[in-house]
C-alpha cells in the first residue's frame, strides 16, 4: 500500500509517495513536462535499479549519467559531468532530471536542475534511508567545497518524491544507521511521542522490519513537510532540522568527506548538542542518557573522532552556514521533543562540551 504526503508550498507543492515497488507502480509521466529525461545515479545504485526505472519511461528520450559513489565526490567537478551530458544530448528547458540514489546524488541533481538553463524540473527517487527521510524532501540542493559542506547550492523543489521502501533491503548496515540518525533527530527536535516510539521500536528498525521502517519514514517526512511548509528557505523554524549538523559538519570536514558518513557525524553531533543543552540547564542527565542509549541502539557513534581538538572544532564550525555576522548559532534542545536555534550560550560552556568529547 502506497502512502502519500503533500509538501504544501503553493504552486511549488508536490507529493511524497512512500511504499513498496514504486519504480513500477508510480506513474512518473504525470511529473514529466517534456519528452526528455536525464537520470543521474551512481555506480553503486545504477546497476541495481536504473534498468527498472527506464522501463517505466517508454516513449521518452532517456539519457543517463553515472557518478562515482561517495560524499567525497559531491563536488563542482562531478557536477560538470551532469551539465556535459545535458548539453551533449541537447536537453532543453522542458527536460526533467531524475535523481536515483542517496543524498549526494539528490543534492547534486537538484542543483544541476536549479541552474541548468536557469531552472528545469527534477524528481527525487531516494535509495537510502537518510535521503528518504531528509535530503530528498524540502528542496535544499548543492555541492561541497573543500572549506565547507553544502556552501554552494540553491533552494529548488522537486516535482515529486518516490520513497520506495523495498530498496532499503540492499542498503549496507552503516547506511541504514546513518539514516536512523536523521529519524531520531525528528523526535528530538519536534515530537516527544515519536521519540518514545523510536525507543520502543529501534531494534525492529535496525532489523529492517518493513512496516516499522514505513512508519518511521512517513512520520519523518510528515514532520519535515510541516516545517518546510512554514519556512521554505530557512529563515527561522527550518533551521531546527540542523540538530547536530554544525558539530557533524565539522567532523566530516576534519575526517575527509566520506570517511564518516553524514548520519554518523550527525549522531555524534546530536550527542554533543544534548551535552551542551544539559550544561545550559535545559536537559537533565536522564535526558542525555536517553539520547545516548537511543543513538547506541541505532549503532551510531556518540563520541567525536580520535585526534580532533576543541580548536579544530571551533575553526571548522566558524564556516557553518548558520554563522551570521560572526556569531555562531546552534540547534540545541530545550527539552526532548523541543529544539531551539540559539546563539545565547556562554563560549566557555561550548568549550567544556568540546573538551569533554575530544579528551
Amino acid at each position: 500500500m502506497t502512502q502519500t504526503l503533500n509538501v504544501d508550498l503553493g504552486d511549488r507543492s508536490y507529493p511524497i509517495f512512500i511504499g513498496n515497488g514504486l519504480f513500477t507502480t508510480a506513474n512518473l509521466a504525470l511529473y514529466i513536462r517534456g519528452n526528455q529525461v536525464l537520470i543521474v545515479s551512481n555506480d553503486t545504485v545504477a546497476p541495481l535499479y536504473i534498468d527498472i526505472l527506464k522501463q517505466a519511461l517508454p516513449d521518452i528520450q532517456t539519457d543517463e549519467v553515472i557518478l562515482p559513489d561517495g560524499e567525497q565526490y559531491k563536488t563542482l567537478q562531478q557536477l560538470e559531468a551532469i551539465y556535459d551530458r545535458l548539453l551533449e544530448q541537447r536537453h532543453n528547458r522542458t527536460t526533467t532530471l531524475i535523481a536515483l540514489g542517496g543524498g549526494v546524488v539528490g543534492d547534486m541533481t537538484g542543483y544541476a536542475a536549479a541552474s541548468y538553463q536557469r531552472g528545469v524540473n527534477f524528481i527525487q527517487i531516494p535509495t537510502t534511508l537518510l535521503s528518504q527521510v531528509d535530503s530528498s524532501v524540502g528542496g535544499k540542493t548543492g555541492v561541497n567545497h573543500p572549506l565547507g559542506k553544502n556552501m554552494i547550492g540553491a533552494f529548488h523543489q522537486p516535482q515529486a518524491v518516490l520513497a520506495s521502501t523495498d530498496v532499503l533491503s540492499t542498503l549496507p548496515d552503516r547506511e541504514l544507521s546513518a539514516g536512523l540518525a536523521e529519524v531520531i533527530k525528528y523526535g528530538l527536535i519536534y515530537d516527544a511521542d515519536f521519540l518514545i516510539w523510536l525507543e520502543q521500536n529501534m531494534a525492529g528498525l535496525v532489523a529492517r522490519d518493513n512496516q516499522l521502517l514505513t512508519q518511521a519514514i512517513y512520520r519523518s517526512c510528515e514532520i519535515k513537510a510541516e516545517i518546510v511548509a512554514q519556512d521554505e528557505k530557512e529563515a527561522g523554524l527550518r533551521a531546527l532540522l540542523n540538530l547536530g549538523h554544525t558539530f557533524g559538519h565539522a567532523i566530516e570536514a576534519s575526517q575527509g568527506y566520506g570517511n564518516w558518513l553524514h548520519g554518523e557525524a550527525v549522531g555524534a553531533g546530536m550527542m554533543m548538542a544534548a551535552d551542551l543543552s544539559q550544561r545550559l540547564g535545559w536537559l537533565s542527565q536522564a535526558d542525555v542518557d536517553r539520547t545516548r542509549t537511543l543513538l547506541l541502539a541505532a549503532n551510531l557513534p556518540v563520541d567525536a573522532p580520535q585526534g580532533m581538538t576543541p580548536e579544530e572544532f571551533i575553526s571548522l564550525m566558524s564556516v557553518d552556514k548558520k554563522v551570521i555576522d560572526g556569531q555562531l548559532r546552534l540547534v540545541l534542545l530545550k527539552s526532548l521533543g523541543q529544539g531551539i536555534v540559539t546563539d545565547q550560550f556562554a563560549p566557555e560552556l561550548l568549550q567544556q562540551t568540546l573538551v569533554g568529547f575530544t579528551s
